[in-house]
């Protein structure tokens, strides 16, 4: 038996690199590849969509830091997929698609399924927009190789997706065993500022009257984290973050401001137009974090001076011109700037108006939050539902958010503990994300408590992530926010057009109709829990809690807009304004 088949090869390989689990749906172009997964070390992660089955993968990847891996079938299969692999790209999660595709011998004479209609075998070119890298297997041989390229591609500089399609009768060729011939890099350097940069970024903030840190979601290691907190907390310099910098600083850190944009707070806002200089970490500018990159309501460059750092050099400029840019891992980079910060001033600089202001502004923040949550009325207000949450979850609860105010709301008003988690699709803000993100997150950290915080539209998109929650084992609380609507919607076409027409859910007869959710958990196996009064919300937390069981809690809501104390162009163009360049 000095050969096998090229999956089983693979298997051997994929086993090499320490994947665990690997997240998908069957079809006939990779049963052999399921086949040869069937007895070795690696977990099929089955699910009934392929949609359900790349947010788990990205959810498993969010969660361990280590890609994630979606095997698809052609076609429909693959293109089933693409909603969330596009979410993984644009959250830059790293994240490998195995997709089986037609023989190789009958590309172009349309075989089952083939993707042909503007050239031969062509699907690939569906994931090119979002990939990092394509790769279409031509030869057997190859197989090898392209997979250690993915793997690397994926998790190397910005993380990303990659595709490797491979024809069906590849899988079935034989080969040499796999023998560790094409090992991943046993050490991954990252780039770090050279001295000069590090020393002139050091003296701008040494400089700066109003100096402020803003930092987002590609500060990721416990190191990088480490590293912001030792520059902020010696120079006393405020931070804000983007909407993925949720929780990467505590939200007690008594130099945190939070979050600007549209779904920021005023007094953020306060402190991003008037700062003099801000270092910018790892973070695009999104335009709902940018308030539509208007001066008058978030940033101002200039005046102020934006230093940007990033390993992406596509990111640096992008949105607002750049006084100084560097690319490099942000964990090194701070490092570097706190060094050259101390060998012009090891005495800690102290700004203790700074401090009170800010101290004053979030306790406001959380105390209104507080005060509506504690409201008896019903169906509940959204703040209460967070409230609840916030006093009966354990401290390292992982949130794993959908859109509309489960994640716009969190970011805002929820206080997350220092150990907590919270992960939200932030680039492609895809509804149906939560459920099955949470299920990914759950296998890779099974002692932790998951609760995916989802709207009854983002569950109705996912409701494959039950049984696929049931069927692992995986004791995920869906906790799905009622509002029998797609309510963020909802309130901004109420606003702009006075009535709110297909963005409510109704039944034939024009009556408000939502699903029996709680009854849908239990159908699929898992408990499902009714809220009918203000409550039960928390009585059903804590008994989930207690049996650690996949559970399903149906919890009315009222539908409130979140406060948008920045600005979104689109409500400019609701209203027939538009820039004075573009008229």
């Amino acid at each position: 038996m000095n050969t096998v088949s090229a999956a089983e090869a693979l298997v051997t390989q994929l086993e090499s690199y320490g994947v665990e689990y690997v997240f998908g749906t069957c079809g006939h172009t990779n049963i052999a590849l399921l086949d040869a997964l069937g007895p070795s070390s690696i977990t099929f992660v089955i699910a009934r969509h392929e949609q359900a089955a790349a947010h788990a993968a990205d959810g498993y990847a969010r969660a361990t830091g280590r890609p994630g891996v979606l095997l698809t079938h052609v076609g429909p299969g693959m293109m089933n997929a693409v909603t969330g692999v596009a979410t993984a790209a644009l959250d830059s999660v790293p994240l490998v698609v195995i997709t089986g595709d037609v023989p190789s011998y009958y590309y172009g004479r349309h075989p089952h399924q083939e993707v042909n209609l503007h050239a031969d075998a062509d699907q690939t070119a569906i994931y090119r927009p979002f990939c990092k890298r394509t790769w279409q297997v031509q030869r057997v041989q190859d197989l090898p190789r392209v997979t250690e390229r993915a793997f690397w591609t994926a998790a190397s500089g910005r993380p990303g997706t990659v595709l490797v399609n491979i024809p069906m009768d590849l899988f079935n060729r034989q080969v040499a065993r796999y023998d560790g011939d094409h090992p991943l890099p046993g050490h991954q350097g990252a780039a770090d500022l050279d001295e000069a940069t590090a020393d002139r970024i050091a003296q701008a903030l040494l400089e700066a009257e109003r100096p402020l840190l803003y930092f987002g979601g590609g500060i990721r290691s416990p190191q990088a984290r480490a590293a912001l907190l030792r520059l902020a907390e010696h120079l006393d310099i405020p931070l804000a973050h983007s909407l993925m910098g949720k929780g990467i600083v505590p939200d007690q850190h008594p130099l945190l401001l939070g979050m600007p944009g549209f779904w920021g707070l005023e007094t953020t806002h306060d402190y991003t137009k008037g700062a003099d200089v801000v270092l910018a970490l790892a973070t695009r500018f999104a335009e709902t974090d940018a308030s539509s990159w208007e001066s008058t309501y978030t940033w101002n460059f200039p005046p102020s001076k934006l230093i940007q750092i990033d390993i992406d050099p596509a990111e640096i400029g992008r949105n607002y011109p750049v006084h100084i840019g560097a690319v490099a891992d942000v964990g090194l980079a701070l490092d570097s700037i706190t060094a050259a910060v101390l060998s012009r001033r090891d005495e800690p600089v102290t700004r203790a108006a700074v401090r009170e202001t800010i101290a004053a502004a979030r306790s406001s923040v959380f105390d209104a939050a507080r005060t509506a949550g504690r409201s008896d009325d019903f169906p509940l207000r959204p703040q209460r539902i967070l409230a609840d949450l916030r006093d009966t979850l354990p401290e390292d609860a992982v949130l794993v958010t959908d859109v509309g105010w489960n994640k716009n709301g969190v970011a805002q008003c929820y206080e997350l503990p220092e150990q907590g988690r919270f992960i939200t699709p932030g680039g492609a803000s895809t509804m149906g994300f939560g459920p099955a993100a949470a299920v990914g997150v759950q296998i890779a950290q099974p002692d932790r408590v998951v609760v995916a915080l989802i709207g009854d539209g983002g569950m109705s998109a996912q409701l494959p992530a039950v049984p696929m929650a049931v069927e692992q084992g995986a004791p995920v609380i869906f906790v799905v926010m009622n509002n029998r609507a797609h309510g963020t919607i909802a309130d901004l076409q109420a606003s702009s057009f006075g009535r709110s027409y297909g963005c409510e859910f109704t039944d034939a007869e024009g009556r408000s109709y939502s699903p029996d959710f709680a009854k849908y958990g239990e159908a699929c196996g898992a408990d499902g829990y009714a809220v009918s009064s203000p409550a039960d919300l928390r009585k059903a937390l804590e008994n989930a809690l207690a049996r650690r069981r996949p559970a399903v809690l149906d919890v009315p809501m009222v539908n409130e807009p979140v406060p948008t104390p920045g600005h979104w162009n689109i409500k400019d163009i609701y209203a027939g304004r538009f820039p004075a360049d573009t008229v």
